[in-house]
C-alpha cells in the first residue's frame, strides 16, 4: 500500500501498521467526547471538573452537569429534580416480565432485560426524551431486580421527598437493615454513583452503545448493547474480581494484616505470575483519583472492616512491589481496588450484583454521550453509522500490511 503521508500533514493523527491491527482500536482517535476526559497524569474530569473535587456533590447536580455541560442554578436544580421525579414511574408490565425470569440468570442479564423491556413501553424516537426517561427510571428497575431476584418482595415505589440515591436505597428495602445501615449505604451510594458516572468516550461499554446508536437504534436498544459490553469480566465485573482478590489476600495472611505480610504476599504472587487485581489502568499513569475518594469514604463508614483494611495496605504497599516489574506501566490502585469491599461492608453482600450497580451509574454518562452523537455532532446531523475497515486475510494478523489513518 502507499507510504505514509508526510509528517507535516496536519490531518495525520497516527500511523497504523500491521502491528496496530487486532489491538482493540487502542488509542485510535474516532471522535469527540463532550462529557468527560481521562488524562494520564492528572485523572478523571467531568466537563473539566476533577472528579475527586465533586464527589460529595448531590448526584442530581452532577447528572445535570453531564447533560448540560454546566452546573445547575438553584432554579435549574429544582426543575431538573422535579423532571426526574415526574418521569420515574415504571409501567407494571416491566416488573411483571421480571418476575418470569430464571432466578439463576446473572443480575446483569436481568439488568439488560429490564432496559430492553423499558424500551418496549417507553421508546418514543426522541433521544433527549429517552435519555431523561431512562435516567429517571433506572434506579427504580435496578432496585426491583434486587427485590424480585432475591425474593425480598414486590418492588417498592419511590418517595417524592427523597433524592436520587436516597430513593434507590429506600427502594432496595434490604431486609433487616437498620436506620444506621440505610444511612451508611446511602452515603456510599451517593459517592459510588458520582465516581462511576462517566469515563471518556472510548471504553467498551460507551463505545458499544454509541456504535449501536449510530445505526439509529433507540436509546434503550443502544443501552442494552452498552450494558452487554459492561457485563464482561474485563470491564464491569472487575469490581467483583477485586473483592474476591482482597478476600483471598485476607485469607492468605491469616489475619496478620501488616505491611510486611502484605508485601511478602504480593512478592510471592508476582514470583508465581499470579494476577494481582485492582492495580493498573488503560490510560492513567497515576493513582486513580476515584480510588482515593472511595478510600476516604471507607475511613468514614467502615474503618475497622477487615477487607477495607486490606485494601488500604494493598494501596500503600502494592505500588512499590509492582514497580519492580519494568513491564508494568501503571502500578497504582484503580477504582475497582476498593469499591467492592465497601459495597460488601455497607450491606450489599452479594458480589454478583456489583456490575449492576456500576451500570446503574454508567447508564447516565453513556446516555449523555449518545445524545451528543445523535443530536448535536456535526452541526446536528449526528455521527455516521460506525463502519471500520477490515482487511481480508485468510491467515489473519500475519498477512497485514501498513496502512495510514487520517482525519480525512
Amino acid at each position: 500500500m502507499a507510504d505514509a503521508a508526510p509528517a507535516k500533514n496536519p490531518n495525520i493523527f497516527m500511523e497504523l501498521t500491521k502491528d496496530s491491527l487486532e489491538t482493540g482500536l487502542r488509542g485510535v482517535p474516532v471522535g469527540y467526547c463532550t462529557t468527560s476526559s481521562v488524562e494520564a497524569e492528572r485523572g478523571l474530569f467531568y466537563c473539566g471538573e476533577a472528579v475527586e473535587t465533586i464527589a460529595d456533590r448531590d448526584p442530581e447536580d452532577v447528572v445535570y452537569l453531564l447533560l448540560n455541560k454546566c452546573w445547575p442554578t438553584a432554579e435549574n436544580r429544582q426543575s431538573f429534580t422535579r423532571l426526574l421525579k415526574d418521569r420515574q414511574k415504571v409501567d407494571p408490565a416491566v416488573f411483571f416480565s421480571m418476575k418470569l425470569l430464571p432466578r439463576q440468570g446473572h443480575p446483569m442479564k436481568w439488568f439488560i432485560h429490564a432496559i430492553n423491556t423499558l424500551g418496549m413501553v417507553e421508546a418514543c424516537g426522541d433521544y433527549r426524551r429517552e435519555a431523561i426517561d431512562l435516567i429517571a427510571k433506572i434506579p427504580v428497575v435496578t432496585a426491583a431486580i434486587f427485590r424480585i431476584r432475591e425474593g425480598w418482595g414486590d418492588p417498592i415505589a419511590p418517595r417524592d421527598d427523597l433524592g436520587y440515591m436516597e430513593n434507590f436505597v429506600h427502594m432496595l428495602g434490604i431486609p433487616g437493615a437498620t436506620a444506621q445501615d440505610t444511612a451508611r449505604l446511602t452515603r456510599l451510594m451517593r459517592v459510588f454513583e458520582i465516581v462511576h458516572l462517566d469515563h471518556g468516550g472510548g471504553n467498551l461499554s460507551t463505545f458499544s452503545g454509541k456504535a449501536v446508536a449510530s445505526g439509529k437504534a433507540d436509546m434503550y436498544e443502544s443501552m442494552c448493547a452498552a450494558m452487554a459490553g459492561l457485563a464482561g469480566p474485563l470491564h464491569g465485573k472487575a469490581n467483583q474480581e477485586c473483592l474476591e482478590f482482597v478476600q483471598e489476600c485476607v485469607a492468605r495472611v491469616r489475619g496478620e494484616l501488616t505491611p510486611e505480610s502484605v508485601t511478602a504476599l504480593l512478592k510471592e504472587k508476582m514470583d508465581r505470575k499470579e494476577v494481582i487485581y485492582g492495580f493498573g489502568h488503560a490510560v492513567l499513569r497515576v493513582e486513580d483519583p476515584r480510588a482515593r475518594v472511595l478510600r476516604k469514604v471507607g475511613e468514614e463508614l467502615c474503618p475497622t472492616d477487615t477487607n477495607f483494611a486490606m485494601c488500604k495496605l494493598l494501596a500503600e504497599y502494592g505500588p512499590a512491589v509492582l514497580k519492580t516489574n519494568p513491564k508494568i506501566s501503571d502500578p497504582y490502585p484503580n477504582v475497582d481496588s476498593v469499591s467492592g469491599s465497601l459495597l460488601m461492608a455497607c450491606g450489599l453482600t452479594k458480589p454478583e450484583y456489583y456490575t449492576v450497580l456500576f451500570g446503574l451509574s454508567r447508564v447516565i454518562g453513556i446516555a449523555a454521550q449518545i445524545v451528543y452523537e445523535r443530536c448535536e455532532a456535526r452541526q446536528g446531523k449526528g455521527t455516521p453509522i460506525i463502519r471500520p475497515k477490515y482487511f481480508y486475510s485468510p491467515s489473519g494478523t500475519s498477512q497485514g500490511e501498513a496502512v495510514i489513518l487520517s482525519s480525512g
